[in-house]
Formats: C-alpha cells, sequence, structure tokens
C-alpha cells in the first residue's frame, strides 16, 4: 500500500461509512478497477478507530449524557427518557452482535463477492426510496419502544451482508416505523458507536495475536483521513436530509449498482 491508496481508501470509509450508499461496495471498487491489494488488518482497524472517533465527538454531548442516564438507571433506579434512549440503543446491538458471530464464516466465504455487493446495492436502495417515499415522517429517537428498537436493531443485522449499508438498513427501518429523517439518521449515528467499538475490538485483537507487520504512517494517515471525512459526512448529512430526502442516495446506489454489474460483465 502507498500512501495515495491509503489516503483514497481511508477517505472513502469515512464518507460512505454514514451515508446510506455501502461502504463495502465502494471499497471494492479499487481492488476492482485499479487492481490494488486488499489494505490489510492493521488499516481495518485505524480507519474503524477514525469513524469512532467521529462519531463520539460529534454527539459528544449526547454520548455524555446517555452514559450517564443509563448508569443512573443501573445503580440509582433513575427514569429518564435519555436512559429509555441508552437502553434501547443497547438493545438494538444485540442482534448484530448475534448474526455477526453465528454467519461471519458463512459471509466471508459466500457472500462478499462483487456480484452480491452490485445486487444489495440496488435491491436495499430500491427498499430505501419506497420506504422513504411512504415514510410518517412524525417519531424522534426517544419514542422508540423495544419492539422499535428490535427491529432496527435486525435491520443492522442484515447489514452485516456486504452492499446492504449499515446506516442504510437502520435508517431505511426508522424510517419505515414513522421516525422523522433526522431522528432515523441520529439514531442509526448512535448504533454506530458501540457496534463499531465492538467490530474495532474484535479486528483489534485479532490484529495482537497475528503476525501481520504494522505500518505506523499508514495506520496514521487511516485514522486521521477517516476521522475528518467522517465528521464532515455527519455534519452535512444531518443538515441535508430534511430538505433533500433520501432520493439523491437512492439514485447514487442505483447508479454505483449497475455500473458494478457492467464493469463486471465486461472484465
Amino acid at each position: 500500500m502507498s500512501y495515495f491508496e491509503a489516503f483514497i481508501l481511508a477517505l472513502v470509509q469515512g464518507f460512505t461509512e454514514f451515508l446510506p450508499i455501502s461502504s463495502s461496495a465502494h471499497l471494492i471498487l479499487p481492488s476492482a478497477i485499479l487492481g490494488w491489494e486488499d489494505q490489510g488488518l492493521a488499516f481495518d482497524v485505524a480507519v474503524h478507530v477514525g469513524t469512532l472517533a467521529a462519531v463520539v465527538i460529534y454527539f459528544r454531548k449526547e454520548v455524555v449524557t446517555l452514559f450517564s442516564a443509563l448508569f443512573g438507571s443501573i445503580f440509582k433506579g433513575e427514569r429518564s427518557k435519555e436512559a429509555k434512549l441508552a437502553w434501547m440503543i443497547v438493545l438494538a446491538t444485540i442482534p448484530a452482535c448475534i448474526f455477526g458471530l453465528l454467519m461471519k464464516d458463512i459471509i466471508e466465504l459466500y457472500l462478499r463477492s462483487a456480484y452480491v455487493i452490485a445486487t444489495t446495492t440496488i435491491v436495499f436502495g430500491l427498499l430505501l426510496w419506497w420506504v422513504d417515499k411512504n415514510a410518517k415522517l412524525a417519531d424522534d429517537e426517544y419514542q422508540a419502544g423495544w419492539k422499535k428498537a428490535l427491529f432496527i436493531g435486525l435491520a443492522q443485522a442484515m447489514a452485516i451482508i456486504p452492499g446492504t449499508s449499515r446506516s442504510g438498513a437502520t435508517i431505511t427501518a426508522a424510517l419505515y416505523l414513522g421516525f422523522t429523517r433526522e431522528a432515523a439518521a441520529r439514531f442509526s449515528f448512535l448504533m454506530s458507536i458501540p457496534i463499531i467499538t465492538l467490530a474495532g475490538a474484535y479486528l483489534g485483537l485479532k490484529l495482537a495475536t497475528g503476525t501481520e507487520p504494522i505500518h505506523v504512517g499508514f495506520l496514521l494517515t487511516g485514522i486521521a483521513v477517516s476521522f475528518v471525512s467522517a465528521y464532515i459526512c455527519i455534519h452535512f448529512f444531518l443538515k441535508l436530509i430534511s430538505r433533500m430526502g433520501m432520493t439523491p442516495f437512492v439514485i447514487y446506489r442505483l447508479i454505483l449498482g449497475f455500473g458494478l454489474f457492467a464493469f463486471l460483465l465486461m472484465s
């Protein structure tokens, strides 16, 4: 890997991690089109650290409030809307953890192909368009009960299938349940904190117990670029979705998916 490749891959990861357009579909493009080699486990850990830092720092006030409310509910028996939201985020994280542990080998063996990614990019893009077009857009994230949280959590679990998009699946599910676009995005972003933390910890453990060499310069590049691009992405996405809706992202997903099919059929 060169520094240019590290910069581009971290930039792509940062911008696509929180947009409903599938980061896996974008990360396959450099290897498919340009012949770049896999970035390696250490770089995966680095971009996870960068994107996690971005979402935690952007939502730092909410994170502190939710953590305080969560521990207050455990040790003091306090009840508040913040404590309820914190527990709903915990509940929504469980399906992805279970599904990931049970299905990760099958997914690695059979579902990481470019054809699968192209198909899921198109199918889940159309689903997002249909749900956004018919959404009630009435509730905020604090109105999520355990049934809604579990439903969104199951959508996040489905997003383990490459090309689905974690943010795309969770935002689609939240819109279907009647959330406003801003609330759906905020709930999706807050849900990303525990799941990215767990994924990063898992990859970090594999890295620590493996023999893969570590290039500090590439890692720092990955962390810094993915952090900046993810932070910018979150900021502007939240500001723009109330005005433009999800249609631009649906159109982009269709172009990307059919473009991948065209490239694969011609190669």
